[in-house]
This record gives structure tokens, C-alpha cells and sequence, in this order.
């Protein structure tokens, strides 16, 4: 099978992987990821709010999203970057597996100077006796900066969910 030089790339960036453990029920926790009010209670980096477009959850089902700076770090950090404010993102649902799994991949289209790229992302969830164990499995950037970058955004994502999961 011969692939292009992004499939090539892609099968060549390493996989981070995230791990949390919510005092929650599954149920709960796969709401969160798979629901409107859901994604836009706590989905996105620390000072940004996420408003969904549409959400067809399913395998070949879209996540239509926008992403807007709402904190002065986060649109000074934009702005110099010469980045917009507010962009619109489209993730490409590959699994649904009800309150088990979660894989998307979404284009990184947003990067200055830099081709768009895909960046596929698995959410595993699991029952334990102390709540839910989720882990966050997502492709590195083309850069050791923007991986940098999309893993403290991760992180402060898995932040704001466990805080909304202790209200």
C-alpha cells in the first residue's frame, strides 16, 4: 500500500499518553465527552470556551466546534503569535464504543507556517472501585514546542474536568 508523505509522518510522531482517575461514574464522566452541554462545561485549555456547532456521535460522525481566547494570557499569547482569537475545528469521530472508548482525529490547521496535519487522540474509560480511569492517548506535534504546548492543554483540559466532577 503506498502512503503519502503525512500518512508516513503520522505513523512516525510518538504517542503521549495522559492518565487520570475521576471519583465519578462512568456514565458521568462519558457524558461529559459525548454531550453539547457536556464538551462546552469544561472541553479546551485553561482560558478558552468552546461552543459546539454539531455533534454527530458516531463512527464517520463530526464534532464541529468553536474555540475562542477568553483570558488576557491566552489572547496576548495569540496575538503575538499572530494567531486568531477564535478558530473552528472539526473532529472526525473513528470509534464510539459507548462509556468504554473514544478515538477522533482533528486537522492541527491552526499553526502558523506550518501544513495541517492530523492529530488522533484515544480516550479510554474504565470503572474502578475508586471511580473512573481515564486515559488520554494523543499524537505528538510536528514540534517539541507545540507538543509541549497541546500536552500542558491537555492537562489543564483534565484539570477543568475533574473540577467540574467535584461540584
Amino acid at each position: 500500500m503506498r502512503r503519502t508523505a503525512a500518512e508516513v509522518a503520522q505513523l512516525k510522531r510518538q504517542k503521549l499518553t495522559l492518565e487520570r482517575t475521576f471519583e465519578s461514574s462512568v456514565e458521568e464522566v462519558w457524558e461529559l465527552w459525548t454531550t453539547r452541554s457536556g464538551i462546552e462545561s469544561w472541553w479546551g485549555p485553561d482560558g478558552f470556551e468552546v461552543k459546539v456547532r454539531r455533534l454527530e456521535l458516531r463512527p464517520g460522525g463530526v464534532l464541529d466546534y468553536t474555540m475562542t481566547a477568553v483570558l488576557p494570557d491566552q489572547i496576548e499569547f495569540l496575538s503575538k503569535a499572530g494567531m486568531a482569537l477564535s478558530t473552528q475545528h472539526r473532529v472526525m469521530f473513528r470509534e464510539v464504543d459507548p462509556r468504554r472508548r473514544l478515538v477522533y482525529e482533528m486537522l492541527a490547521d491552526f499553526i502558523p507556517g506550518v501544513e495541517p496535519y492530523p492529530v488522533t487522540t484515544a480516550i479510554d474509560f474504565e470503572s474502578t472501585a475508586n471511580g473512573v480511569r481515564v486515559v488520554v492517548t494523543f499524537d505528538a506535534m510536528h514540534d517539541e514546542r507545540w507538543t509541549q504546548l497541546a500536552t500542558m492543554g491537555r492537562e489543564g483540559e483534565l484539570a477543568r474536568l475533574a473540577a467540574l466532577l467535584k461540584k
